[in-house]
């Protein structure tokens, strides 16, 4: 039995999945994504951003070798636009890819016990994914206690791996919840090509090779880093209770301004992960921001009542 206070694990209803099949699935994905993808190849899960020629991420992906091809589980309102974009790069690559959202369920699991209770094999030993019966289960980040398990609808729900249909809001929020507190970025259609992939720290997040071969939006990426002009980075909010959304605008009583990345309630507040510059962080540590939030027409606040919380810069 699991109380209120303990995080809900199941079917995360906004999370839809893309699968690529045929010989050619793991090279048209090298060229694609920012990360190395012969490391699937190797049974790792992988942390991409998918970006368009000039670096603006459109997608963040978590990609699973699930022996039925590589599955990429992004929020769904992305799948359809992403699928779009990448078929027009396959020219004479053998590659296959649909939306297999239905086919390929995504749950999210906080904690191991659950899934060993319900006989399903968890990474261990170093391994960051395993599969049993067609349910593949990966870690979220090599050091957490999170888990991604993805399988056909009618196996997940034998073995208990869907959750209460009923608790669907709270299973979502509380795996976004999870995702600010480990300083996971995500992208949605309101922030898609707002952000280069050094500001939603995936550099930080081991989302990206600066060794592998070229990809789309490479170039920029890798000038970024390579140029230290990065002047915007992913930091974690406490928010007061109000009207809150992904892709708001967000004003500092630092002076700094940036965007919600991710939003999601925590009692009667919001945390949240958003995009800000990095001058005043540098200058003064972790800023007390105190204050009565203020949202104008355009959606801005003045001011946020609570601590700011900058993410680690090293892993």
């Amino acid at each position: 039995m699991t109380t209120d206070s303990e995080p809900q694990s199941g079917r995360l209803l906004h999370l839809g999945l893309l699968r690529f099949t045929g010989p050619d699935s793991s090279s048209f994905l090298q060229g694609q994504i920012s990360n190395d993808t012969r490391r699937l190849t190797a049974g790792d899960p992988l942390l991409a951003a998918y970006s368009n020629p000039q670096g603006r991420v459109l997608a963040v992906m978590h990609l699973l070798p699930h022996s039925s091809g590589v599955a990429a589980i992004l929020p769904r309102e992305l799948v359809p636009p992403t699928l779009d974009r990448l078929r027009k790069f396959v020219l004479r690559a053998k590659v296959q890819m649909e939306d297999a959202s239905d086919a390929l369920q995504v749950s999210g699991h906080h904690g191991a016990q659950a899934l060993r209770s319900a006989g399903i094999a968890v990474p261990q030993d170093g391994k960051g994914y395993v599969e049993q019966d067609g349910i593949g289960v990966g870690l979220v980040r090599p050091d957490s206690d999170r888990y991604w398990v993805i399988g056909a609808g009618g196996k997940l729900a034998q073995h208990g791996l869907v959750g209460e249909p009923r608790q669907a809001d709270r299973i979502e929020r509380d795996w976004r919840l999870a995702d600010i507190r480990d300083g996971l970025p995500q992208i949605y259609l309101g922030t898609a090509e707002a952000f280069v992939a050094q500001m939603l720290n995936l550099d930080l997040l081991d989302g990206i090779s600066f060794s592998k071969g070229c990809y789309t939006g490479q170039e920029i990426i890798a000038r970024t880093q390579h140029l230290g002009r990065i002047k915007r980075r992913l930091y974690r909010l406490q928010l007061p209770g109000g009207e809150w959304r992904v892709g708001q605008s967000v004003r500092l009583n630092d002076g700094r301004s940036g965007r919600l990345v991710e939003v999601a309630p925590s009692g009667e507040n919001f945390e949240a992960l958003a995009v800000l510059g990095v001058q005043a962080a540098a200058d003064s540590g972790e800023a007390d921001l105190g204050g009565a939030a203020a949202v104008s027409s355009s959606g801005v606040v003045s001011s946020i009542a609570a601590s700011e919380l900058p993410l680690p810069y090293a892993l």
